[in-house]
């Protein structure tokens, strides 16, 4: 018996000497062509890999074949053990909100096996900081400021006009950064963000900017709002080629509001301060998306009026065409012809994948989104938009745009959603425009679903080389559980227009 309890614990020894604990020598990026891409050799000193997500890495070693759980930065990665071998493994790239990250797991990627555990130094981070705008440079000391851009997470040093901000706070997709105006109130200089990645730095100036308007397509008498930075002391305001001599303007000049006047023709708004003035580059009014058409043209998706620019293709059992104020608020009325969805709760899964025929999918049939001479613009410049109402409250399902060309890319509207963990119920006013950067469009994650994989690179990835192709618009709950609420709201006027 003693000998047989030896000889069996020595053959478990030996099993397990035999496999042994993981070990990494390298990861690469897996390119399609030439050859794969060194990502990082677990030099501390390696370069800052930045975005990537859903991306596949391979990851060279050895012992790698018994994988339980793998990690970068902390963020679980969803693998498939049929790609495991034991020299390598094939993984995607998790998405990581670096703004949740536990941080002490930044820079890492940690591998478990049923025989030991490895970490690996592993130098994936978010792009670099951007800085776009500043809230309010009128803000007194002790006002709530934020600066906007893009990757402002992972915060080392921040500074405001040179006075250093020890106490701020980002959002969670890193788009601001918010902290109390110091006193004194810094009125000149820069700012200053560094960031694991590098530092961004932006001028403190009052130049006018313009980036939305609530309500594009307003009916005469609507109270319209028009979005941005620094819109005080306004010297002269024009909408649509329209002077506005009344208006208000917000105290930390984030925004103007004024009554719609009667507009009879197409043009961009424009505000002009004693530091500058600030247009648009598109027509914040445009007469031939809410006028019955004669023919289609370039931008123009469906305005559900009749004639060629109609676009919906009257498909599904759900959507409805009417004329009437149910939908008509404070914020906008609309008194031409729309789509509207009348849907209840929702069990998971449920609703659209996209394609055609749905009962919880409004689809707008091809047209030329953009011209042929601009689809090698960056992605960012364009948009799609549309009017939306939505009159009873609204959370869980989400409102997912899908291209007709390839299919993969998907963009989520979930105005509901307030952080990764809470969401609060979503209505609104009356009548309000919808942007949706053409850049918010991403690809399929195997876990996450549609709308949460990479990023779509260029325009014509996204809706072909001829730039005409369809759009779908449907409701998907994507939870584990059935939706709060059911979804009551209205569309009009589809568009593509250049935002930038």
């Amino acid at each position: 018996m003693f000998c047989l309890t030896t000889i069996c614990i020595l053959f478990a020894s030996c099993k397990s000497e035999d496999i042994g604990s993981p070990v990494i020598t390298s990861i690469r990026m897996c390119n399609a062509s030439p050859m794969d891409t060194l990502m990082s050799t677990g030099n501390p000193n390696d370069t800052i890999w930045s975005g990537r997500t859903g991306k596949y890495v391979a990851i060279i070693g050895q012992n790698l074949q018994n994988a339980l759980s793998i990690k970068i930065n902390g963020v679980a990665v969803s693998f498939n053990s049929a790609l495991l071998a034991p020299n390598s493994a094939v993984v995607p790239i998790p998405d990581i909100v670096y703004s949740a990250i536990d941080t002490t797991k930044l820079y890492t990627l940690e591998y478990v096996t049923t025989t030991g555990s490895t970490i690996f130094s592993f130098k994936l981070g978010p792009l670099a900081p951007t800085i776009s705008a500043i809230s309010n440079v009128f803000a007194n000391p002790g006002d709530s400021v934020y600066i906007y851009g893009k990757n402002l997470v992972l915060v080392q040093n921040f500074s405001y006009g040179g006075t250093p901000i020890t106490q701020y706070k980002t959002n969670v997709d890193g788009t601001a950064l918010g902290f109390v105006m110091p006193d004194p109130a810094p009125a000149s200089g820069e700012v200053s963000v560094t960031t694991k990645t590098n530092t961004a730095t932006f001028k403190i100036v009052a130049f006018p900017t313009i980036i939305g308007v609530s309500n594009l397509n307003a009916s005469p008498g609507d109270s319209v709002y028009v979005y941005g930075t620094y819109l005080k002391g306004i010297k002269s305001f024009t909408f649509s080629g329209t002077d506005i001599s009344s208006f208000v303007s917000a105290a930390d000049g984030s925004s103007v509001a004024f009554k719609m006047p009667t507009i009879t023709t197409n043009g961009p708004a424009s505000i002009t301060t004693p530091f500058g003035t600030g247009t648009t580059v598109y027509d914040v009014y445009n007469v031939y998306n809410v006028l019955h058409a004669g023919s289609a043209a370039t931008g123009i998706l469906g305005n559900m009026e009749w004639g060629s620019a109609f676009g919906w293709n009257w498909d599904g059992a759900g959507p409805s065409l009417v004329q009437s104020n149910k939908f008509d608020g404070v914020y906008g009325t609309n008194t031409t012809q729309y789509v509207f969805m009348d849907k209840t709760s929702m069990k998971s899964g449920a609703g659209s994948s996209g394609g055609w025929a749905n009962a919880y999918q409004f689809g707008v049939g091809a047209n030329q989104w953009i011209p042929v001479a601009n689809l090698s613009d960056p992605v960012e410049n364009w948009a799609v938009q549309l009017e939306i109402s939505v009159a009873k409250p609204w959370n869980g399902a989400t409102l997912c745009f899908e291209t007709g060309f390839a299919g993969n890319y998907v963009a989520r509207y979930e105005p509901w959603q307030v952080t990764a963990s809470t969401t609060k119920d979503f209505s609104t006013k009356g009548w309000q425009t919808l942007t949706i950067p053409l850049s918010s469009f991403r690809g399929e994650d195997t876990k996450l679903g549609k709308g949460k994989g990479a990023s779509v690179s260029s325009i014509i990835n996204l809706i072909g080389s001829t730039g005409n192709t369809s759009l779908s618009i449907y409701l998907h709950n994507f939870g584990n559980s059935p939706t709060s609420t059911g979804f009551y709201g209205a569309f009009d006027n589809v568009r593509v227009v250049k935002i930038k």
